[in-house]
């Protein structure tokens, strides 16, 4: 069974931040990556809309998330976007379907 953790989160930039959004987004990927724990970290800017963006995150379990939340440049990042967003960022947990089927048994 596994107990990786995988993450979408959502961000919405105000007017005139949308390229702030993407660059400090990007700049998160190198340090998380080298995180223990963390299995991958990628953001996506939406196809249409250049204010919105996501992130995929997979982790290897709880702890390495917390621990990621804790660290400077996960700080940095959520200084910047308290000032950037246009409303709060949406954070998405997601299971694996045969983990929680294993549980369930």
């Amino acid at each position: 069974m596994s107990n990786t953790l995988t993450i979408i989160a959502g961000f919405t930039a105000k007017p005139g931040h949308e390229q702030r959004l993407r660059d400090e987004l990007t700049a998160m990927i190198e340090p998380s990556l080298a995180e223990d724990g963390c299995l991958g970290y990628q953001p996506y800017p939406h196809p249409e809309d250049p204010s919105r963006m996501i992130i995929v995150e997979e982790w290897a379990d709880s702890a390495a998330l917390d621990h990621h939340f804790s660290l400077p440049h996960f700080e940095h990042v959520a200084r910047v976007l308290d000032e950037i967003l246009a409303e709060p960022f949406t954070l998405r947990r997601l299971t694996d379907v045969a983990s929680e089927n294993n549980a369930a048994a």
